[in-house]
């Protein structure tokens, strides 16, 4: 973090492996937490997994009132290696939630705005001919940071769109031929309206199936309403917020949820769940084989955001919907009897049958 390795660090101090900026600060003291860091490639617990998870939840909670289970899965997909699609009404928070999430991390951060005059290269980036070494270089594009939001993802036209492929499923972008590897960890968190169809493009199957989750922030409480206009009626939290951990630390915690143990009974239900929306009636597409496995990886995340070691079926339950609402399609008879993804979803999870132990 800007120090030379070796010298001492001046008001910093060690506790269980992470590094501190400053003393923590008690919670609801109104003054910013410290930044938890470790040290680039160590490991992190699962006791530092559901710390440095605890303050990116409060830091992100103070500037998105009254939607700690919106947070909560944000930060799952984020721990779960995954992409997150924010999709709701115009002015609910959807890019103030992405924005707060990427600043909470001391990490690159890209903010791209979604128009229909964007090019695939503004995104992926462009080979420029430089006539002072007399060969071409490669000039990174928006994809090229730790954290990507994508405003108004629906209003760039597909070819744009599909710029977005190969990074999300992949980690790299191929330009001429050449590969180039995008930094460690990675996430794209876009946002688009459903109500406002005029000048755009839905996302087509393929580029919705890369989103690990999604997720609709609603319209707040009247109460979390009213504390809205004290925190945000004269200047946004926003401004104020300050990170609360770095890329190395979510890197090493991306690879602490990865060890979280899975039984096999676990696997067979997470298969059977996506068997069934296969053969649902009330179903013309179910969930693909990557679902399945952005499912398991969520299930472990949430396992170790509760502090456990292992995934229970509480866990899938937990992440089912999130995970495959947006991914499959309902027949003509389903829309027509106003059931939801949702609903259907919930009743396939009633008729599946869950094992007896998750370990």
């Amino acid at each position: 973090m800007g120090t030379t390795e070796g010298q001492p660090v001046q008001g910093r101090h060690e506790d269980d492996g992470i590094t501190q900026a400053n003393p923590p600060a008690p919670v609801g003291a109104g003054t910013p937490e410290s930044l938890l860091s470790l040290p680039a490639g160590s490991p992190a617990s699962l006791g530092q997994v559901s710390e440095v998870a605890g303050r990116l939840a409060r830091a992100i909670n103070s500037v998105i009132e009254g939607k700690p289970d919106v947070v909560h899965t944000a930060i799952t997909v984020l721990l779960a290696e995954g992409h997150l699609l924010l999709e709701d009404v115009p002015g609910v928070g959807k890019t103030m939630l992405a924005k707060t999430l990427a600043r909470s991390i001391d990490c690159s951060v890209r903010r791209v705005q979604f128009t229909p005059d964007l090019l695939p290269s503004d995104i992926t980036g462009v080979s420029v001919f430089n006539q002072d070494v007399r060969d071409f270089e490669f000039r990174p594009g928006a994809i090229f940071a730790n954290v990507v939001v994508g405003d108004e993802i629906n209003r760039a036209s597909p070819k744009t769109q599909s710029a977005l492929l190969e990074s999300m499923e992949e980690g790299q972008v191929t330009v001429d031929g050449q590969t180039y590897d995008l930094p460690k960890p990675f996430i794209v968190m876009a946002t688009q309206n459903p109500i406002e169809m005029e000048g755009t493009y839905p996302l087509p199957e393929a580029q919705r199936d890369r989103f690990m989750a999604r997720i609709s922030l609603g319209y707040p409480s009247s109460r979390a309403e009213v504390a809205m206009l004290d925190s945000h009626g004269q200047v946004s939290p926003l401004e104020t917020l300050k990170p609360v951990t770095d890329a190395a630390t979510v890197s090493a915690m991306v690879r602490a949820v990865r060890s979280v143990f899975t039984s096999d009974a676990i696997k067979q239900y997470v298969v059977d769940l996506s068997a069934a929306t296969r053969s649902s009636s009330a179903l013309r597409l179910g969930a693909s084989p990557r679902a399945t496995l952005h499912m398991l990886r969520a299930a472990r995340a949430h396992a170790a955001l509760e502090g456990r070691d292992h995934v229970l079926p509480d866990d899938v339950q937990s992440i089912v919907l999130p995970v495959l609402a947006h991914r499959i399609i309902p027949t003509g008879e389903t829309q027509l009897a106003r059931r939801s993804t949702g609903e259907v979803l919930q009743d396939l999870m009633r008729r599946v049958p869950v094992p007896a132990s998750g370990r």
